[in-house]
């Protein structure tokens, strides 16, 4: 997955340690800093790390205001056996669209170690991955688990992909152009994913 030519994301990692309470997992760190927020084919949104401190960046979504999705989602919702008497803190770094969580169990002290906790909205179950967030994603486009743990089967076992990020995304609308394809798109004036 080639990163973008370019990425306007600039982030202070003190802060977000601070304000979160704990330091965020180096892959995910390196991972920001390299392909900035997007997303991968237009189905999985790596979401925009945000301070705990400050307001949503967006009323549509974003890591503070899918944090709060994921833990409703937790409190309501059953749990695969390895889950069974699970107490996670959350923190929701990913969605796609078919409405699945991608979170991290930041309970242990060392962020290296934060597995992967997804909730599959199409069977409406929380599952548990021991690996980081860019081997999740890895595994995934490989097809290296036993299922897919997705809702869909857009990024299964695709051995390649497509990374957009947001500043990216930005500049090819107000060219007139959608992201997705380089086509013209007429509805681009119209579209603010802020």
């Amino acid at each position: 997955m080639p990163p973008p030519a370019k990425s306007d994301t600039s982030l202070d990692w003190d802060r977000m340690s601070k304000t979160w309470g704990k330091d965020f997992p180096p892959d995910y760190r390196q991972f920001i800093e390299r392909y900035g927020p997007g997303a991968i084919q237009n189905y999985l949104v790596i979401e925009l790390p945000e301070y705990k401190d400050a307001q949503p960046a967006s009323p549509y979504g974003g890591m503070l205001l899918e944090t709060k999705n994921a833990e409703a989602a937790w409190n309501r919702e059953d749990k695969s056996p390895e889950l069974d008497g699970a107490d996670p803190e959350l923190i929701t770094w990913g969605v796609d669209a078919s409405s699945d969580l991608l979170c991290w169990d930041t309970s242990a002290d060392d962020p290296r170690t934060w597995p992967v906790l997804v909730r599959n909205r199409d069977d409406d179950l929380w599952r548990r991955y021991d690996c980081g967030m860019v081997e999740f994603l890895a595994r995934t486009l490989l097809g290296d688990f036993t299922e897919c743990p997705l809702g869909d089967l857009s990024l299964w076992a695709k051995q390649s992909a497509f990374y957009l990020n947001a500043y990216e995304e930005k500049r090819l609308r107000k060219q007139g152009l959608d992201p997705w394809t380089g086509q013209p798109d007429p509805y681009t004036d119209t579209y603010d994913p802020s």
